[in-house]
């Protein structure tokens, strides 16, 4: 060992020791971090990043998610009066919007849930972009790959219940801004988990009762329960979809989906301040 060290052999660590001249001429200059980028720019990359990673997977994802909401639809088919309206749009648009559910809520609970629980977040923390930029880049990432899902799932329920196909298009708008929403509760729970199992069992059950609300018409169930259905971002998906079968209500549509974006605003707001919280821990 060179003059001017001092073997720290218990601690197992090698210290540099102060030298004549003080501790201070020894001491390492603070070295400043680079400059967060622009909020789109960050957001951009996270995105691309993620897409990339999530993209290996996409297929046996979309074919889970997509398989478990044709299923329920089946499921359903032989159990509600498929002389109500309400009751078909309701199975259908509940069982496009659980696809969002599936992957935006429960698989982004379970990822954030395990790079919590492998300390990854401090990675996170080195790159030069804004804890929005990763929140809403990992969102999105997991979020793009519902619509193919969502639109396949609403096509096979609109064959089997005779719905109409004529405003398919309106899954556009609707898997975006539910995708936002969810995405952000997803987020919030895997970040606040205390331990990675919560987290999956968080995923689980907000899917679960994004399942139970979303498939059942609202005028069906008691109030207490329809209190409940109010809370939930999916709903709100699930109504706007609705509002486009038969004779279209697009004011509906609209407020819907305009509750969709404020709730999805908040989530996601709250998301970003969950990871500023979790990685300074």
């Amino acid at each position: 060992m060179s003059v001017g060290q001092d073997a720290d052999i218990a601690g197992g660590t090698v210290r540099p020791a102060a030298s004549a001249a003080g501790p201070e001429a020894t001491a390492f200059p603070a070295v400043p971090l680079a400059p967060a980028t622009p909020l789109w720019a960050g957001l951009l990359t996270v995105y691309r990043a993620q897409l990339s990673r999530v993209r290996v997977s996409r297929v046996p994802l979309l074919f889970v998610a997509v398989f478990q909401s044709v299923g329920i639809m089946i499921l359903m088919r032989g159990v509600v009066d498929t002389g109500s309206d309400s009751a078909r749009e309701a199975v259908v648009a509940g069982s496009s919007v659980l696809v969002v559910a599936f992957v935006a809520l429960n698989l982004l609970a379970q990822h954030f849930g395990a790079l919590r629980a492998a300390n990854s977040l401090d990675y996170y923390q080195t790159l030069p972009v804004r804890p929005a930029a990763v929140v809403l880049g990992i969102a999105a990432a997991y979020a793009s790959f519902t619509l193919p899902g969502a639109v396949v799932t609403a096509v096979i329920g609109a064959v089997m219940f005779q719905l109409s196909l004529a405003n398919l298009w309106a899954l556009l708008l609707v898997v975006p801004l539910s995708g936002a929403a969810l995405a952000g509760v997803g987020a919030v729970c895997g970040l606040l988990a205390p331990r990675q199992e919560l987290a999956t069992l968080l995923g689980q059950l907000g899917m679960s009762v994004a399942l139970l609300l979303g498939v059942i018409p609202a005028d069906r169930m008691p109030w207490a329960i329809e209190l409940g259905r109010d809370v939930l971002p999916s709903s709100y998906g699930v109504d706007a979809f609705i509002a486009t079968y038969g004779s279209p209500d697009w004011a509906s549509f609209a407020a819907n989906l305009a509750v969709c974006a404020a709730i999805g605003v908040v989530m996601l707001t709250l998301a970003t301040w969950a990871f500023r919280r979790t990685a300074r821990d």
